[in-house]
């Protein structure tokens, strides 16, 4: 049975897509049978990113792993089930079987799919900018003292996802809270934010990574489809030190994962 990834929060431009196609597009290069789902029925960044890589390669004769993507299937009319509901359990469902993994972009806003795929999730990846901006999302600071008030709205949605699965007899979701656009300098806020991260990683139960520094090559990456990981197979043979080190940002990233009985080949 596939294992399923979710990345989420509810907060845009995180670098949800990012690590999405990331994370999958390493994972299916390590030879892992990968499905790919984006629920964000309108803007679709991370199904628009793998349709850009399908026509990049169709169009340069290429042939590289590529995540299978899918969109989600109507729902039944006539079934008493929330349409929601229904459209993503038979997205999964066609998937399940025959699947190593199964990748999930969700909407940086709260919706019933999101909320839905959080409940599945066996890994939950939550990319976060580092700043006090995005950590509002997991928790309250009080702005005199620094010290964490109570969860907050995201927290609190994940935290109603791991009872259901207790409740359920499933197991536990792992929660990674990444922490992308890492700035390069130890500053001041850096620091703090990585305190306070961890502080409230034992309070709530996640456990906290590095991602992504903030660099161009994303950004060119995407109207290709393309990833860190395949550049080289594009013609690029010398890569520079931004990209090497970008490599083994994602290198870390999935170890960090600790996803069973996968060993990191690249």
């Amino acid at each position: 049975m596939a294992r399923i990834i979710v990345v989420g929060n509810e907060k845009g431009g995180s670098g949800k897509s990012t690590t999405c196609m990331h994370v999958a597009t390493a994972l299916s290069r390590m030879g892992q049978k990968v499905g790919a789902l984006d629920l964000d029925l309108r803007q679709k960044s991370f199904g628009r990113y793998i349709e850009n890589r399908r026509a990049y390669l169709a169009q340069s004769g290429l042939d590289l792993p590529t995540p299978d993507y899918r969109e989600l299937p109507e729902a039944d009319p006539g079934s008493a089930e929330n349409a929601q509901d229904q459209r993503l359990t038979r997205a999964i469902e066609a998937m399940h079987t025959d699947k190593d993994y199964i990748v999930i972009d969700c909407p940086g806003s709260h919706t019933r799919l999101s909320q839905v795929a959080h409940t599945l999730a066996d890994t939950l990846i939550t990319p976060l900018n580092d700043s006090f901006v995005d950590f509002d999302l997991l928790a309250r600071v009080d702005g005199l003292t620094g010290k964490i008030k109570g969860p907050s709205i995201y927290s609190e949605m994940v935290w109603g996802a791991r009872q259901m699965r207790a409740e359920a007899k499933l197991q536990p979701i792992d929660w990674i809270v990444v922490r992308n656009r890492l700035g390069a300098q130890q500053m001041h806020n850096k620091k703090k934010v990585g305190a306070a991260l961890e502080e409230l990683s034992r309070r709530i139960g996640f456990r906290v990574l590095s991602g992504f520094s903030e660099r161009v090559v994303f950004r060119e990456l995407f109207p290709r489809g393309l990833t860190l990981l395949d550049l080289k197979d594009t013609g690029v043979d010398q890569l520079n030190l931004s990209n090497i080190a970008a490599r083994q940002e994602l290198r870390d990233l999935m170890a960090g994962l600790r996803l069973p009985s996968l060993q990191i080949g690249f």
